[in-house]
């Protein structure tokens, strides 16, 4: 009789747990769950529910990925709150310095910034850096605004339009770990748009003049270029992972909520499997593979605490194999 050594050339491993590192088509039982297990390349990107924020909120920044994430400010009311994500549930971090909603954020969970926001009525560019314990602040930005887009990492950062009281922005500032220095503004002033990527590959999409724009601009270190590929659907508020050639847009406000999904490889955006639970001014964090979107608005009166976890296509993932 053929037996799997005989055609493979080795034993299934029988394991307590599902190993850490596997590889396309490994096979082996997990004996705690009584399961033949496969590992497996998914083919289309799927959401899935993860765990709930402590406190429920919209406006937020982010940093990290979708193992170590970070939520920090919101609203409402205002707030300061911290969480980090381990990949299962949030746990309660220390407070922002500063309370505040609609800031920006860079970084990962023991190494973020995040900046700019609105303490309700002010504007402001307060900068904060995060141990993965405690905030500490740093120089503020040379333009207070709320609703701008970041990304890059804490000594590194890149901060974009936003709001500042009288109209939409198309300010860029750099961070180098201390302070900001003004760069060449985005070809087109907005709001309430999402980042990705690092502070020389910048990528920034959607936002509002208004009107709300899928268009997107591409940053090389010193000036923004908009790229031939604007979103499959123009919205503002959404969440954001990601870098400047694979970056990934969900959620967001139309007007009126959506859950619609789009990725980015550079120059086009290709429409992907929508969220569980349509929502607008959400976090967003992680890679265009394996991203994380939290909190937000599922309509006007109602605040949502929901994480979604999504693994894109091509992910590895773990599959148990059934028999009949």
């Amino acid at each position: 009789m053929t037996t799997y050594k005989g055609i493979q050339g080795f034993n299934i491993q029988n394991l307590s747990a599902d190993p850490s590192n596997f590889e396309e088509g490994q096979v082996w039982y997990n004996s705690t769950s009584n399961a033949w297990k496969v590992g497996e390349l998914t083919t289309v990107g799927a959401w899935a529910s993860g765990g709930d924020l402590n406190t429920a909120r919209l406006q937020v920044g982010t940093a990290g990925t979708q193992t170590a994430g970070l939520v920090f400010g919101g609203n409402p009311p205002v707030t300061g709150a911290t969480e980090e994500y381990d990949g299962n549930s949030w746990s309660s971090g220390n407070n922002m310095i500063t309370s505040r909603r609609q800031l920006a954020g860079a970084g990962i969970q023991t190494a973020a910034l995040g900046f700019g926001g609105d303490e309700t009525p002010t504007y402001t560019g307060a900068t904060e850096k995060y141990d993965g314990i405690s905030w500490t602040s740093s120089n503020a930005m040379n333009t207070a605004r709320s609703g701008l887009g970041g990304a890059g990492i804490q000594t590194a950062a890149l901060g974009f339009g936003g709001y500042n009281p009288g109209a939409a922005s198309n300010a860029t500032e750099e961070y180098d770990g201390t302070s900001w220095a003004n760069s060449n503004n985005m070809n087109t002033a907005r709001t309430e748009l999402a980042g990705a990527g690092i502070q020389t590959a910048g990528l920034a999409f959607g936002g509002g003049t208004p009107p709300v724009t899928g268009a997107t601009e591409e940053y090389n270190g010193t000036s923004w270029a908009t790229s031939p590929g604007s979103m499959n659907t123009a919205r503002r508020e959404m969440g954001a992972a990601g870098i400047q050639t694979a970056a990934l847009a969900f959620g967001g406000n139309l007007p009126g909520v959506s859950n619609a999904t789009e990725e980015y490889d550079g120059s086009t955006w290709t429409s992907t499997t929508s969220m569980a639970t349509a929502r607008s001014i959400l976090g967003g964090l992680g890679t265009q593979s394996s991203a994380l979107g939290m909190g937000g608005e599922t309509t006007p009166v109602t605040i949502s605490a929901a994480t979604e976890e999504w693994t894109g296509a091509g992910a590895l993932v773990t599959k148990t194999i059934t028999v009949s």
